[in-house]
């Protein structure tokens, strides 16, 4: 798998899901639970993981719709 996206923003997340999903690409968060150690304030990222074979097309999905990679 490879890291296409990270971010703090849960909606930026459920947007780029939702247009990979569209596309029938899956893809996979990662670190969703840290907000329990940081108690919800949004500091550490979420990463946004695809198969290794989809992850130019994901990047493309994503990148047409301005989604930003955060990295």
């Amino acid at each position: 798998m490879k890291e296409l996206l990270r971010s703090t923003d849960p909606t930026v997340m459920a947007f780029a899901s939702a247009l990979l999903e569209g596309e029938d690409i899956d893809c996979f968060q990662m670190d969703v639970n840290m907000s329990i150690l940081e108690g919800g304030i949004g500091i550490f990222p979420r990463r946004m993981m695809v198969r290794d074979e989809d992850y130019d097309r994901a990047l493309r999905v994503v990148t047409d719709n301005d989604i930003p990679l955060g990295r």
